[in-house]
């Protein structure tokens, strides 16, 4: 019997040994696991920085590309109409010479008013301005700038005499409006 128990406790001894060796196998395995976990993560927010700085440097060159196409559109907002008047503008400049030339004050005349109508078509037709002159029509505050008032017999209502200043629309928006003298009904 004593050989038996001293089987049953070396057989004890030994499984209590394998048993440890297991459970020492299992912390290494369960360290190395966790070792293997650490590194992943680290990895992993190591990309996640990279990502984050490369999107932050994609931010900051598209908010200045914007700022530089925001700037260049200010700075030349105006070009096209500038080309439009580049035209009308060299015919001033040979009205100028031309009267300089002769003292035929008919053709001057003409030549200059040519080059406002071309001015007039250039700014309707390209660019929405249109003038006005309401003489003869009733008074609109919303149009018109009265610069002066006179009662005038045979009015029923306020109605403009005279136009000392075109008014002008820009695509019916009013931004000059026109000066004018206004008749008023004479009061009994």
């Amino acid at each position: 019997m004593a050989e038996e128990e001293e089987k049953k406790e070396e057989m004890t001894e030994s499984e209590e040994e394998k048993k440890e060796a297991v459970e020492e196998n299992t912390e290494v395995s369960e360290t190395e696991i966790l070792r293997q976990k650490v590194k992943e993560l680290e990895e992993c927010v190591a990309s996640l920085k990279d990502k984050e700085l490369r999107e932050a440097a994609e931010n900051e060159n598209y908010r200045k590309r914007m700022r530089q196409e925001k700037e260049n559109a200010v700075k030349y907002a105006n070009e096209s109409l500038i080309h439009d008047l580049l035209d009308p503008l060299d015919n001033f400049s040979r009205a100028i010479e031309a009267a300089e030339k002769t003292k035929d004050y008919e053709a001057i005349k003409t030549g200059v008013v040519m080059v406002e109508d071309q001015l007039h078509t250039i700014l309707k037709n390209n660019w929405g301005l249109e003038s006005f002159s309401p003489e003869g029509e009733a008074f609109d505050p919303s149009d018109m700038e009265a610069c002066m008032v006179r009662e005038e017999e045979g009015l029923d209502k306020e109605t403009v005499l005279q136009v000392f200043m075109k008014g002008y629309k820009l695509h019916g928006k009013v931004i000059r409006a026109a000066k004018v003298v206004v008749g008023k009904p004479k009061s009994n």
